[in-house]
């Protein structure tokens, strides 16, 4: 079993926590128990002090994460001109643009992407060539969902709420989706692959390869998540951080363009259903005598904001729609 941590691992930046006592068919042995409590310990403190950690052991097979970031590779090395024969109808009725899609040239953050929503949403657009990418990205897309339900209990748990409520509150899966990236190699005067923000939803997971370039602010210092072989990356978001009353952070993360190559990734997006309504959770407010650090809004309205900042960023990147806009002076 890989040791479990909760502290900055040799070589990886960034805490790396093993959910093999989550998984193990012999979870109620006394040893594992023992394994498992030092795992939600390091996931404690790893959302306490981070929001972004490394899972070893997670259950996704590592052929499969392998030949994702591979076909991925394939796809983005095909001429332009064919790759947009995979970009769907902005008037599709999808509330993001499924398929191929690329920043524009003047967008400072220099990437291309494939976008798909679940496997049953009648909005994706596949590419069909090179074969075998649609059935490996839905493959990726079921696994990574089950490592949201997983992941999702072991937060619950981390914050002592009742078993099973995350899970409850967060049982609708419409809302999820998967974004398929390439960066492209650093240019001499820019490297800039995201710029850095916080992530809108409950937990995106994140495959990388080993091209590096991820990073996480830590105490005013950006750290590497140096990618770990068979890993994934886990990002706590916006409505965990809203949920625990600032318990758990959501992460300011960015992506540093490597140096004479392309950098190839999948994030996956653990969503709230639109529609439903988040605040600062009783457990840590009234039930503790803390006052609520959020005014209580709707995850829709919230999407549609930063939507719309992505559609129109605004002049002064100051004035850019974040979790502090419903934040409660």
């Amino acid at each position: 079993m890989v040791g479990i941590t909760s502290s900055i691992s040799s070589g990886s930046g960034i805490p790396v926590v093993d959910l093999s006592p989550f998984l193990a068919a012999a979870a109620e042995d006394e040893n594992m128990a023992v394994e498992k409590k030092k795992a939600m310990e390091a996931v404690k403190e790893a959302c306490s002090e981070y929001g972004l950690f490394q899972i070893v052991n997670h259950g996704v097979p590592t052929a499969l994460i392998d030949r994702a970031l591979q076909l991925s590779a394939d796809f983005f090395d095909l001429p332009d001109d064919e790759k947009r024969k995979f970009t769907s109808n902005p008037a599709g009725g999808a509330a993001l643009p499924s398929g191929y899609n690329s920043r524009p040239l003047h967008s400072p953050e220099k990437n291309e992407f494939l976008l798909m929503f679940n496997p049953s949403s009648p909005f994706n657009v596949y590419p069909t060539n090179p074969p075998h990418l649609r059935e490996v990205m839905e493959e990726v897309f079921v696994w990574l969902s089950k490592t949201g339900w997983l992941m999702e209990g072991i937060i619950n748990d981390c914050l002592g709420l009742p078993t099973g409520f995350l899970q409850q509150f967060n049982s609708d899966r419409k809302g999820d989706f998967m974004s398929v990236r390439r960066y492209f190699p650093a240019a001499e005067d820019e490297d800039r692959g995201l710029t850095p923000h916080q992530d809108g939803n409950s937990v995106t997971f994140i495959l990388q390869d080993d091209a590096g370039g991820l990073e996480v602010l830590r105490n005013g210092v950006w750290i590497p998540a140096t990618p770990t072989p068979g890993s994934i990356i886990v990002n706590i978001g916006d409505m965990i951080q809203v949920l625990s009353n600032n318990k758990f952070k959501s992460s300011m993360h960015r992506v540093v363009r490597p140096k004479g190559r392309s950098r190839y990734s999948f994030a996956f997006f653990y969503c709230l259903p639109a529609e439903k309504w988040v605040e600062p959770l009783p457990e840590f407010t009234e039930k503790v005598g803390e006052l609520p650090k959020y005014r209580k809004f709707q995850f829709g309205e919230y999407t549609q904001l930063r939507k719309r900042d992505v559609i129109d960023p605004p002049q002064r990147p100051e004035d850019s729609i974040g979790i502090t806009h419903y934040s409660i002076n």
